[in-house]
């Protein structure tokens, strides 16, 4: 089907606010078939999607992320998800001369040093492999909560999501809280991140990632070595940066002969 346009997803948005999670799955997968995909890094609300998903389709796509930096749980939990759901998982990773040529100029763990490092880094390693993932869709169904932080709180279950081309982003459990993906997924015994045991409650990449410490929220444990509180990677807030976009013409520029290189 044709794109919507930002009407239609407007009219969608009011339908569709006071819909249940499973409603408003059931309308995206109905509406886009298999242009549509969860993307997803497997966290709670991940899996709480997953499984909703697939009581209306058992097919549906899933698409995550491979930074190249995930703790090893995280793999584990991708090869559990595949043999408990019987599934195909669609991993996406990040552009090899790309990374390559950043880790050349800035070393492995620039993300410490500079907050705009840390944004390439976020940019180069999940910004960029999300865009080339959802260049064959027309809508993607994020586990974003509204409770989920500053830069979260006003996001509608329906949106037109303008930094991905106009594609339709879902976010079909903008309403819940933590506690109930976390009651969901014990009632349903579906897989949860092991590192949740450990105390994590939001996990990223390896070296970016903490368990909160006591009175710090749930996001806090990433990225804690920076100062400010709306600490987000770019894959749903992108904010033009003028140096973001320098260093990233250089890398462009230094990563296009690796590209030549034989093999």
């Amino acid at each position: 089907m044709p794109r919507m346009d930002p009407a239609e997803v407007s009219e969608a948005a009011r339908r569709l606010e006071h819909a249940s999670a499973g409603e408003v799955l059931a309308w995206a997968l109905g509406a886009f078939g298999k242009r549509c995909a969860i993307v997803t890094s497997f966290q709670v609300e991940g899996m709480v999607m997953l499984d909703l998903a697939r009581r209306i389709d058992p097919g549906v796509r899933v698409v995550t992320i491979d930074t190249g930096r995930l703790p090893e749980e995280s793999y584990e939990l991708i090869d559990t998800v595949r043999a408990r759901f019987d599934l195909e998982v669609e991993v996406i990773t990040p552009d090899g001369p790309t990374v390559e040529a950043m880790v050349s100029r800035h070393g492995p763990n620039l993300f410490r040093r500079d907050r705009a490092l840390r944004k390439l880094c976020c940019h180069v390693r999940k910004v960029e492999p999300l865009r080339r993932a959802l260049e064959d869709l027309d809508a993607w169904i994020s586990g974003l909560r509204r409770d989920g932080g500053l830069a979260r709180a006003g996001i509608a279950k329906v949106e037109l999501d303008q930094a991905h081309g106009g594609v339709v982003k879902l976010n079909p459990l903008a309403d819940w809280t933590r506690e109930e993906a976390l009651e969901y997924a014990s009632a349903e015994r579906l897989p949860l991140h092991p590192l949740y045991e450990q105390g994590f409650t939001s996990i990223g990449c390896a070296p970016c990632t903490r368990a909160p410490r006591p009175g710090e929220g749930e996001r806090d444990g990433r990225w804690w070595w920076e100062a400010a509180s709306d600490r987000e990677c770019g894959l749903h807030q992108q904010t033009a940066s003028m140096r973001l976009a320098t260093a990233l013409a250089e890398l462009d520029a230094e990563a296009a002969p690796r590209r030549r290189l034989p093999a």
